[in-house]
């Protein structure tokens, strides 16, 4: 570490108060899919006594009907989060139990597929809202293959008090300078089913039975089989400010696409394909590894909440699924985040240039692909460093901020999950990704992935129904489920709008624009 970062670093830490460090708040989305106990995906509807996807706080679907998504609230510590996550993943375990034998599956890379098109898209109800998702979806389909949308991971939203959207963009930027390490240290997807690439092109060796791998590959999900666009690629976003970033959204939301002209609207029965012909539908279809957010109100566009209000949080989206933590991931690995998220902010973060930009492309498919190959190394400023050394380099610079935390928390726990991620990277091996390759490579029995998972999500299956919910939590889940129901019925209820009219609306210009430009603009659209 030199000198100036050390002195950057101490000053900005002593600003650091108790009250800040308290007042960090963390979330958790995890996306799991529904699988038969032969390890297929379920072309079951999502059970109906978890409620309704469209309005339940904690239990939704992402992008398939066979993908639950489980959100918690807003905590003050990775334990409190956790626990609420695991209430839900033995909520649901519970229901799933009372009406057969499915299961989550507890890794990143899907389960084994059936053909694209019969991969279940999610449904939402009636609603023009509702439809919206479904058609979105339908989009999703049409423009990258239902197949990589069932890829599914756990997104980690902080945020801190005092940071304002200039701040939190300098930790954007810094985030995706570094987030290699993240890839390497916790990325659990080195190998993928056969059936996920089948008919593809895709550069991967086999490995057991219908299981497809790369030697030294960390995290295939965010690789070039992964969450990835070509057409995205054309899309150049600077994280240099807020305007600048929402102005490049603005395009890619308003600009027709002539490939996804061709696609249309409409199919020539008059059902939807998509919500728009631009190169993103809504602003959720931009793939990135971390996002700024900002809650939105009722009917608002994202876009048009962070340019009102400006950025909220930050939503971390490069974390695989753990197969070996029955939720997916630890308390460990959330401290070792914080570190990671307040290192991005308090180091220096010029501003990003389109050589750069191009770099962090490809470092992240370098590390996803590549990561764990002895001596690969990764472009940084114009010229190569070995990737160990330089993840050395940033843990040895988190090790003020570990022992500022533990000081003002007390306890070991953030030096701890600093020794950890040490030791990994002194031991790759000890890696997620090594250990899932070892696991496949030593156990012939369940040789395959699909074999390994569906033993892993059988025994955390067993583990979540060994633990039941107290009477009162299991109560708490009816209610919320009702609830859930009742609302979904009384938004139905309350849509006079015609559906062709209200998507209109929803994907105007107008609405992406900040308030004083848009009033006179989005009259009869409603809000």
């Amino acid at each position: 570490m030199n000198a100036s970062t050390l002195s950057t670093l101490s000053s900005r830490l002593a600003a650091l108060t108790a009250d800040r460090v308290g007042g960090m708040r963390r979330g958790l989305e995890k996306e799991s899919l529904r699988v038969r106990p032969d390890g297929m995906l379920a072309l079951t509807p999502h059970p109906a006594e978890l409620g309704a996807p469209l309005t339940h706080p904690h239990i939704t679907t992402d992008f398939s009907e066979s993908q639950i998504e489980l959100v918690t609230g807003v905590h003050p510590s990775p334990e409190a989060c956790l626990d609420e996550l695991t209430r839900v993943h033995r909520e649901v375990y519970r229901v799933l139990a009372a009406h057969g034998d499915e299961m989550l599956w507890v890794a990143s890379m899907p389960c084994g597929l059936p053909t694209d098109e019969t991969i279940p898209l999610g449904r939402y109800g009636t609603s023009n809202i509702g439809r919206a998702k479904s058609v979105y979806r339908m989009g999703l389909g049409h423009r990258y293959g239902r197949r990589m949308q069932t890829i599914s991971g756990i997104h980690y939203n902080w945020s801190m008090p005092g940071i304002d959207s200039e701040a939190y963009f300098g930790l954007i930027r810094n985030f995706r300078r570094h987030s290699f390490l993240l890839l390497y240290l916790f990325g659990a997807s080195p190998a993928v089913c056969s059936t996920f690439v089948a008919g593809r092109e895709h550069g991967l060796e086999p490995l057991g039975p219908r299981t497809m791998h790369l030697p030294w590959a960390t995290s295939l999900r965010m690789g070039r089989l992964g969450y990835q666009s070509d057409a995205q690629a054309t899309l150049a976003v600077s994280y240099n400010h807020l305007e600048g970033y929402a102005a490049s959204l603005q395009e890619a939301l308003t600009v027709p696409y002539p490939p996804y002209e061709a696609i249309g609207i409409r199919n020539l029965g008059g059902e939807y394909n998509q919500l728009s012909t631009t190169l993103l539908q809504i602003e959720n279809e931009f793939y990135g590894t971390i996002r700024p957010k900002r809650v939105i109100h009722q009917g608002e566009r994202p876009l048009h909440a962070l340019r009102e209000r400006g950025v909220e949080y930050v939503e971390v989206r490069l974390m695989d699924l753990n197969p070996f933590l029955d939720v997916g991931i630890d308390a460990g690995t959330m401290r070792f985040l914080d570190l990671f998220l307040l290192h991005a902010l308090l180091t220096d973060s010029p501003p990003d240039t389109p050589e750069e930009l191009a770099a962090l492309k490809h470092n992240q498919h370098l590390t996803a692909s590549r990561g764990r190959e002895p001596g690969l190394r990764l472009e940084r400023h114009g010229s190569e460093v070995v990737l160990t050394e330089w993840a050395h380099e940033l843990l040895e610079e988190m090790a003020l901020i570990a022992a500022h935390l533990d000081a003002v928390g007390g306890g070991q726990a953030h030096v701890q999950a600093l020794a950890e991620a040490r030791r990994r990277l002194a031991a790759p091996e000890t890696l997620p990704s090594a250990q899932v390759l070892e696991a496949l490579r030593r156990d012939v029995e369940q040789g395959s992935f699909v074999g390994f998972v569906r033993s892993r999500s059988a025994a955390t299956r067993a583990a979540m129904l060994a633990q039941p919910l107290a009477p009162d939590q299991e109560a708490a889940f009816r209610h919320m489920a009702e609830a859930s129901v009742a609302e979904r019925q009384r938004i139905e209820a309350a849509d006079t709008m015609p559906f062709e009219i209200f998507r209109q609306c929803y994907v105007s210009a107008e609405r992406l624009m900040p308030a004083a430009m848009r009033r006179a603009q989005t009259a009869g659209c409603g809000s």
